[in-house]
């Protein structure tokens, strides 16, 4: 089985960071910045052989180039219909990849970009910035009923599977998911555990699907009772949540509402 370390970005952004114990390559999963990574790669002493990318978003990409000259020839994968230029390998939905003896398979998951992709098998997945523990990503180009089916996806996993997403959001997630469910006494104990590591400034991830399943709102949000807390300034008002309960509206007036959050 491949290994995977975080590799520290910008403020609060993580490069995953894949290897073997077989060979002294390595793989990096949205690559924000190229520095990190080639201090890493050098005190590690490992070779860069290709790079994963979930979305075309600067913060997940603009070290592409720099590390595409530090290692000539490298595979650059991402999705086929994102605006980011740097991609060599373009992938959709269905599509496999390997790295090193681990095969992905690639879901489609727009919501936060039209052009999201994750890289999942039943033991981890990469889920960028569609899933994060807690939380999920912001919809700047999509809408709450895509980013809906995208979670219903990422459902299907394993209970076991490990989630890799790229930012330590963890903390303020749970701060919101405390405000939709303040009686929910796992969510209670994992926000004290969450508070405890980043007090100490440790990583909070990876997260599992069983987790998230019993922590996260919008995992959650086609649990009944989940639509009754959200606040009527943020329900959705074309079709009124509270009557009809669709998961994607109660989704829609969850993301609205951490929007005002």
């Amino acid at each position: 089985m491949v290994q995977v370390k975080a590799i520290k970005a910008f403020s609060d952004n993580y490069i995953w960071c894949i290897t073997d114990s077989q060979s002294q390559l390595a793989w990096v999963v949205d690559p924000g910045q190229a520095e990190p990574v080639l201090t890493h790669l050098k005190d590690a002493g490992l070779t860069l052989a290709g790079i994963l990318i979930t979305h075309h978003h600067y913060d997940h990409t603009d070290g592409v180039a720099d590390l595409c000259k530090a290692f000539p020839g490298i595979m650059v994968y991402g999705p086929s219909n994102s605006p980011f230029k740097g991609i060599t390998n373009t992938l959709s939905e269905g599509d496999k990849v390997t790295v090193f003896d681990t095969e992905f398979a690639i879901i489609h998951t727009p919501g936060h970009t039209l052009d999201h992709i994750c890289y999942l098998n039943p033991a981890l997945a990469f889920t960028g910035d569609t899933l994060f523990s807690g939380g999920c990503g912001r919809l700047f180009e999509g809408n709450a009923e895509q980013m809906q089916h995208s979670f219903d996806k990422l459902k299907q996993l394993p209970e076991a599977c490990k989630i890799y997403c790229t930012h330590e959001y963890t903390q303020a997630n749970l701060a919101f998911a405390l405000a939709v469910e303040p009686n929910n006494a796992e969510l209670i104990e994992y926000a004290h555990w969450v508070d405890t590591k980043r007090s100490n400034d440790e990583i909070t991830l990876p997260s599992t699907i069983a987790v998230e399943q019993k922590i996260n709102p919008f995992m959650r949000s086609d649990i009944s009772g989940i639509s009754q807390n959200i606040p009527t300034e943020y329900q959705n008002k074309s079709k009124n949540i509270l009557q009809n309960n669709e998961p994607w509206q109660n989704f829609a007036g969850l993301r609205t509402w951490k929007d005002h959050f």
